[in-house]
């Protein structure tokens, strides 16, 4: 049984848990490397953002994808309902002008939300830009 095969695009012998599943594929897995695969990915959204996006935001409104979402986002807010009445409170406190939007803390961007370290302090928060603030979650994630 084939444990390896090689990348057509990087020309580096992998192992095959390396390559994606593909069941078209002879040996049921894609001739690309995840990693060039990936890299792929990335730059042909990056050529192509204003088709994709319109594409997703299409997609976006399939009556399945929003059957989806809105299960996705109920079992969000069963999961822990402090998390709810933080960002509640976050939403009024900017509202009502008690709390301003600050700038990224890691990375300065303008485009920020708010992150909380700890739930049961409401409007004690980080300002995060939003690859920061996934970066943040990973982060706790790891920790724990």
């Amino acid at each position: 049984m084939i444990r390896s095969k090689e990348c057509f695009k990087c020309k580096t012998i992998k192992c095959l848990s390396e390559f994606y599943k593909h069941a078209q594929m002879l040996d049921g897995h894609l001739n690309k490397c995840k990693e060039c695969t990936k890299l792929d990915v990335n730059k042909h959204r990056t050529e192509n953002i204003e088709r994709i996006r319109e594409y997703d935001k299409r997609r976006s409104q399939l009556p399945e994808r929003k059957r989806h979402n809105a299960m996705v986002n109920k079992a969000w807010r069963s999961e822990d309902i402090r998390r709810q009445r933080a960002h509640n409170k976050v939403r009024a406190a900017l509202c009502n002008g008690t709390l301003t939007r600050g700038l990224c803390c890691r990375c300065g961007s303008e485009k920020s939300v708010a992150h909380h370290e700890d739930y049961d302090k409401p409007l004690d928060v980080m300002w995060l830009c939003q690859p920061c603030h996934k970066q943040r979650h990973k982060e706790l994630k790891e920790e724990f």
